[in-house]
Parts: structure tokens; C-alpha cells; sequence
């Protein structure tokens, strides 16, 4: 059926908790009621990416682009654009300059993407295979299963120079390589959904709103290496992605694109789900291997290598949902196509989560050799509230925290790992003049404390020690000679640990200290934490000038520690002061100080 307009509505987890879903409702109920649902069609896709203007609504053909709709704006929706043809100019995103932008491609957070990973996230219905199909979806299977030989598989993956999107950066094609040639029977192929950075959404966001891209990808590797069995790991906390990822499943078997026999090519393959309890280190391919078979999630000492010897033994591939989901595109387009984006190391794009103190938060999908600056600034917007840039942080708690001089970095491999940072999955936060890096390096070795397994020492002992010298500091107590202690135990964590998680969970610390000495030794020398965030080197105070006596701080004090008469300038007891700030929060004359 033929349809005049057409509704995207972003069904991606973000905007479902701004009651997007509630939004997809009415609009379904008002076409009905102003009597025109023959002539739109009104579809739920995955996530547009512009997280921070969420829920969106996009308007086809206009190209209309509705941000931070509301479930009761969907009655002038229809009213205005399906009914009189007439945009709802008030619901359209706006620059800052006020200039109403009409179109996806006019606005700036999406001017330097290209999306590859990302190509059909808000733009099918998640649920339909039908949609993705029309898209060029299975094409790439069909292609495998009757054009192209195991080898020339193989040869395709090497041209498009695709490595690893999980963090390590290993070429995907060696690895399938070294699978298809180990000896056995029974092999399997396995995702890793196991995204467990904080603050990333990508692998989440992938499957949400393209599920099929990732299971036409797992069985053209299967059929590349002989599999028969593949599973999707993926964390239980992700209930949307895997519901989808379900629907997507049952539509594939239902197609004959999974199960026995696919298309009639005789191969046979099919996938299950495997829900993950929230582990961090199951993110390391070895300890989620265990966590598969049902035992403890640890990593084991490599090798042999799941290639040779992975799930029950058997040779196994293992990538994560954006490595795969490069794969269909490589298949239908050929190698040389992807590898003519990004680096002449790093082919291709890289998805990221953009979190933090950026004005435009979201999902973005750059080529590789885009900096550092162009994400934060062009796509991101700059830092907000017109606060000053402090630094940026890739690859979550295995990842550094890079400085303003390194903000014409190209995001590649080699580049960020020089810096004493690293690719990861893709988490990118951005942090500013009220953030500090003391503090947020003890937050992420208090992760990695919790998070780790325990088998090795050097992660085991590592992790406890530097996260009680980064204590040590933020309570006022520390000594330079610290500093050259976190260097050493941080390096040697780096070179002893079993897996990456120990080995890379000093690379906070480590770039911290590098990058950002003199705030390391403004808390141990001058007992004082410039961004105010480590409560035991803050003191509040409250300006004189500026106090009206409202009391209103004093109301709100839970111990109480401040005193004064009414319309008279009030006082806190530093004696009694616990430092939680509410005091601060609450003033509305900036009578209260952090000093």
C-alpha cells in the first residue's frame, strides 16, 4: 500500500524512557481519529543517534525533524503536517542561532558522520524483516552462499582492512581465517554483546535498531568457517535488545535465512541467546567463553586462542555486534568500498557513544582519522554552559584520559594508544573545568576493583592498591612519592595481568598523572581539589556581601551547621560541616563558596 507520509518515531531505549512509545500510540490513534491512516504510515525505528534532543519524530517526505516531542504533541502532528501540510514549527530542531533546520542532513551533529554501522538505525522498523530485506539485507548472505568461495570470503574481509571493533583491533579476517583452517568437526561462532563500559550504548543501540544486520553477519561467518552453532552473549540488562533481537530470530528461521538448510544452499546454522548476569571482565573474549559454558566467568591464559581451542574446545569466533555489523555491508559492497574510508591502519568507521559534558550527547559513527576535536566540537557542540574543556576519555575504564593538547588526535588505533589511551568499544566522555580527574580516576579503579575476577595478582593486588593511594589523595593525605608508586604498580598491572582488564585498568591513572600532574599535586600539596568534587579538601564559606539571610541553606543543612539571624549574613561551622553541599546547591544569591 502506497502512503502519502510517512512517521519515523525512535524506538530506541533513550527515547522509550521519554515515552516515545506513548508518542508511536497516539500518533496511531489520532490518524484514526482525524481520519487519515490510510494515508500515513507510522513506524517505530531504532535510535537516530541525537540522543540529546530525544524523543525524535521524523516526517517523510518533508524531511521534517521533530525534536523533544511529547505524547501530546501528537495530535498537532497530524492536524498540521499530515492533514493541512503544514510543518509544527515550534517542534523542529533550532540552531542556536534560532534557525529552524527541516532537515537531518542541515544539522551540524550529523554533518561528519557516515554511517555504516549505523545505516539502518532510524530509518526500519527494527521488527520487520521485510523492511531490512529492502534494504540490500541478506543480499550479502545470498552472495556468500553462492558466489563466493570460503577463500574469496576471506580475501574480501582482508581488502576491507576490517579490525576488531571491541577494543583489541585485531583483523577480523585473520581471525576467521585461523578458525576456517583449525581442525574440527563442530565450530561455532559467537557475538559479544557483553557491553559493559559505563556510559556506552552502542552495541545496545545496534541491535535495537538493526538486529538482522548482526545475524545475516554471524552466519555468513559461518558458513566462511564451517560453523553450525553461534550464540549472541548479551548482558540481561539490555531487555529491548533482546526482545528484538528475539523478533528478528523467529523472522530469519521463518525465511529460511536460519536453521537447516538456508535458501536451499545446504548449509546449515542457527543462533540462540545466552543472557549475561552483568559481569564486566565477561567482556574479555576468554571469560565470556566461560560464562557460555555455564561455569565462572575468568579469562584463561592465551594460547591456544578461541580460534584454535574456544567454546567446549572447539575452534570459535568471537566479534563484537559492531564488528559484525560491518560485515553484510563488506559483502554487498565489496572490501575495497569500506577500505576507502578512514586510515591507511584503521579502515573504515567507528561508532562512539559521545557522553558527558558535550552539548549534543548521542551516538555517533565517524570515519576513522576524524580528531578528537571535530567529535566534541563540530558534532558534539562544544562543552556546556560555556565552561572550559578539561579532557576527554576513550575506551571507559580501560581507557585514558586525554588533555587539551591532545585534541587533534586522529581516532584511530595506533594514535589513541600512544597517548596512553586506547580505541575500546567506543565509550567517549568529555569532561570540564567542574570535573576532577583525581577523583574520576578513583572511580574507575573502584570499578575495576569490583570488577575483577581475581585470579591474577597483578589485576587483584593492583587495582586494590592504587585505588587506596587514589583515596589517600582525595582525602587530603597524600605524598608526591605517591605518584611514583601508581607509575610502577600501574605499569607493572599493565605487563603481568592475565587479561586486558588488569592490563589496561591503570590506563585512567596512568595518562591522569601524565597529563594532569599539577592537579595531582595541588591536592597533595596545597590540600585542595580545584573542581571541588574530593569532599575532604573542600571548605564552604559563605560571602558576606552576598548573603541576604533568607536562611534557606540553614533549612536545608541535615546537620545543622549554619547559623545567623534573619535578613542578617549567615555562618557555617566548619567544625561540624560534612561537606554534602547542599548548602551550595540550594543558594540562589552565590553567598555560598567552594574554596
Amino acid at each position: 500500500m502506497a502512503y502519502n507520509h510517512y512517521i519515523l518515531v525512535c524506538g530506541g531505549t533513550g527515547c522509550e524512557s521519554s515515552k516515545s512509545d506513548d508518542i508511536y500510540k497516539n500518533l496511531i490513534a489520532e490518524a484514526e481519529n482525524q481520519g487519515v491512516k490510510d494515508q500515513v504510515q507510522i513506524v517505530k525505528t531504532g535510535c537516530f543517534g541525537f540522543c540529546e534532543k530525544g524523543p525524535i519524530v521524523k516526517v517523510l517526505p518533508e524531511e521534517s525533524f521533530y525534536v523533544e516531542v511529547k505524547p501530546e504533541d501528537a495530535k498537532e502532528i497530524i492536524a498540521e503536517q499530515i492533514v493541512k501540510g503544514r510543518e509544527v514549527k515550534r517542534l523542529l530542531y533550532q540552531t542556536e542561532e534560532k534557525k529552524d533546520i527541516t532537515s537531518l542532513e542541515d544539522i551540524q551533529f550529523y554533518q561528519k558522520q557516515v554511517r555504516v554501522v549505523l545505516r539502518n538505525c532510524g530509518v526500519i522498523n527494527p521488527e520487520n524483516i521485510d523492511e531490512y530485506i529492502a534494504r540490500e539485507g541478506y543480499a550479502g548472505l545470498e552472495k556468500a552462499l553462492f558466489e563466493l568461495t570460503p577463500e574469496q570470503i576471506i580475501e574480501e574481509m582482508k581488502i576491507s582492512g576490517l579490525r576488531g571493533r571491541g577494543g583489541a583491533g585485531f583483523p577480523t579476517w585473520l581471525k576467521w581465517d585461523l578458525t576456517r583452517k583449525a581442525e574440527g568437526d563442530v565450530k561455532y561462532v559467537v557475538c559479544n554483546a557483553d557491553e559493559g563500559d559505563p556510559g556506552a550504548y552502542m552495541d545496545r543501540s545496534t541491535i535495537e535498531g538493526d538486529p538482522h544486520s548482526v545475524i545475516e553477519a554471524m552466519t555468513i561467518c559461518a558458513k566462511t568457517v564451517g560453523a553450525q552453532f553461534g550464540y549472541v552473549y548479551i548482558r540481561a540488562e539490555y531487555p529491548l535488545a533482546i526482545d528484538r533481537l528475539q523478533i528478528a530470530l523467529g523472522q530469519a528461521r521463518e525465511y529460511g535465512l536460519l536453521g537447516e538448510n538456508i535458501l536451499g544452499s545446504g548449509f546449515n546454522f542457527d543462533i540462540e541467546i545466552r543472557l549475561g548476569a552483568g559481569a564486566f571482565v565477561c567482556g574479555e573474549e576468554t571469560a565470556l567463553l566461560k560464562s557460555l559454558e555455564g561455569q565462572r566467568g575468568m579469562p584463561v591464559p592465551k594460547p591456544p586462542f578461541p580460534a584454535q581451542s574456544g567454546l567446549w574446545g572447539k575452534p570459535t569466533v568471537i566479534n563484537n555486534v559492531e564488528t559484525f555489523a560491518n560485515v553484510p555491508v563488506i559483502m554487498t559492497k565489496g572490501g575495497k568500498w569500506l577500505a576507502s574510508i578512514g586510515t591507511e591502519k584503521s579502515k573504515g568507521t567507528k561508532v562512539f557513544a559521545l557522553t558527558g559534558k558535550v552539548k549534543n550527547s548521542g551516538l555517533v559513527e565517524v570515519p576513522m582519522g576524524t580528531t578528537l576535536r571535530e567529535i566534541v566540537y563540530d558534532i558534539g557542540g562544544g562543552i556546556k554552559d560555556k565552561k572550559k574543556f578539561k579532557g576527554v576519555q576513550s575506551g571507559g575504564p580501560s581507557g585514558g584520559i586525554l588533555s587539551e593538547k591532545s585534541l587533534d588526535t586522529p581516532i584511530d588505533y595506533e594514535s589513541l594508544t600512544a597517548l596512553g589511551s586506547m580505541m575500546g568499544s567506543g565509550g567517549l566522555i568529555v569532561m570540564d573545568e567542574d570535573d576532577c580527574v583525581v577523583d574520576v580516576s578513583r572511580f574507575y579503579m573502584d570499578f575495576c576493583v569490583d570488577e575483577s575476577c581475581g585470579k591474577c595478582s597483578p589485576c587483584r593486588i593492583g587495582t586494590t592498591q592504587i585505588l587506596k593511594i587514589l583515596e589517600k589523595i582525595t582525602g587530603g593525605n597524600g605524598e608526591e612519592s605517591d605518584l611514583d608508586k601508581l607509575e610502577e604498580i600501574g605499569t607493572a598491572m599493565t605487563k603481568a595481568s592475565l587479561c586486558m582488564l588488569g592490563g589496561s585498568a591503570a590506563n585512567p591513572t596512568l595518562s591522569t598523572v601524565k597529563n594532569f600532574r599539577d592537579e595531582y599535586l595541588e591536592h597533595i600539596h596545597d590540600k585542595k581539589c580545584r573542581a571541588g568534587k574530593c569532599k575532604s579538601l573542600v571548605v564552604y564559606e559563605i560571602d558576606a556581601e552576598k548573603c541576604i539571610g533568607c536562611g534557606l541553606c540553614a533549612r536545608k543543612c541535615p546537620v545543622p551547621c549554619i547559623a545567623g539571624e534573619k535578613r542578617q549574613p549567615h555562618v557555617i561551622d566548619k567544625s561540624k560541616c560534612i561537606k554534602c553541599g547542599e548548602c551550595f546547591a540550594v543558594c540562589k544569591f552565590g553567598a555560598v563558596m567552594k574554596k
